[in-house]
């Protein structure tokens, strides 16, 4: 059998073709795998983007105590959203011993809280008042949808 200089050339690019095609086989294969992680993260990014625009469209209620001077408190519930609340009701889960009842009905239902305002109540804090309360607060969104939120202030 004659080995010659064109079976020779022959077989090394025989040799490089298969190299070649396993090698954009394989290239293939990670641009499939990165394509796939590409369409993850843009359905993450876009789970993301319509949660922030439904955010955007609500209000955000919060509480927390504060303190003013010495031995002065007051429960201050606040509006960190980025539309009004509407319609503002509060409500102590369990015993309220903090806040006086005259307090709450005074001031609400409240009508209305703009984003960034706040409403603050006298709170009353002796030395058997619990350090964490659970309230509820309650309100509508300017497109008429209920909204209710727990939670635990603590002094």
């Amino acid at each position: 059998m004659d080995i010659t200089l064109g079976n020779i050339i022959a077989s090394l690019a025989l040799g490089l073709s298969a190299y070649a095609t396993w090698g954009s086989h394989r290239f293939k294969k990670k641009e499939d795998e990165l394509m796939d992680l590409q369409g993850k993260v843009n359905s993450l990014i876009l789970e993301k983007e319509q949660r922030e625009a439904e955010r955007a469209g609500q209000a955000d209620l919060g509480a927390s105590f504060i303190s003013i001077g010495s031995k002065k408190h007051r429960l201050k519930i606040f509006n960190k959203g980025k539309m009004p609340a509407n319609n503002v009701n509060i409500a102590f889960l369990g015993n309220n011993d903090i806040v006086p009842d005259l307090e709450i009905d005074n001031k609400f239902p409240m009508e209305h809280i703009d984003p960034g305002q706040a409403v603050e109540l006298i709170a009353v804090v002796h030395m058997q008042t619990k350090r964490k309360h659970a309230i509820r607060l309650r309100w509508s969104d300017p497109n008429g949808e209920e909204r209710e939120k727990a939670v635990y202030p603590t002094l």
